[in-house]
């Protein structure tokens, strides 16, 4: 896929603008674009099954808000990522969880996404060099008081 590059400012002298180069940021998974405004509060559902294991299909399948998931194994059994479009969907997203088996579902608010950074740190940094040693300072062997 291939765009072309958004035109710059103008000059102010009256030349043509020139062409700025694309800026690509990657900050997570792909979504559609036209996903993001119509679905802006972001969560995470941490789900605890009740006696028959829930279907993920099944649940991505009936609840559009779901944009993917994890099998975990620990507190929660699924993770899922979801899209809503306000605080009223994530409740019904919440009661229909517990209606298809659902023993306990735990929500939390997505504040922003994090990423790594290509240039950032490497993951195991070398540690600073040891401090030079300093001389000791002389210290006279009688001190005299200035007071009676």
């Amino acid at each position: 896929m291939t765009a072309a590059p958004a035109p710059g400012p103008p000059a102010r002298d009256g030349a043509p603008a020139v062409p700025r180069p694309l800026r690509l940021v990657t900050a997570g998974p792909a979504e559609p674009s036209a996903a993001a405004p119509q679905r802006p509060l972001r969560a995470l559902a941490r789900i605890r099954s009740g006696p028959v294991p829930l279907d993920f299909d099944l649940l991505a399948a009936r609840i559009p808000a779901v944009l993917d998931g994890l099998a975990l194994a620990g507190d929660a059994d699924l993770e899922l990522r979801l899209a809503c479009t306000g605080p009223q969907e994530l409740r019904e997203v919440t009661a229909e969880l517990l209606r298809c088996g659902a023993a306990q579902v735990r929500v939390e608010f997505v504040l922003r996404a994090l990423a790594r950074r290509p240039d950032g740190p490497s993951p195991s940094p070398s540690p600073p060099p040891p401090p030079a040693p300093r001389p000791a300072a002389l210290v006279p062997e009688t001190v005299r008081s200035a007071t009676p």
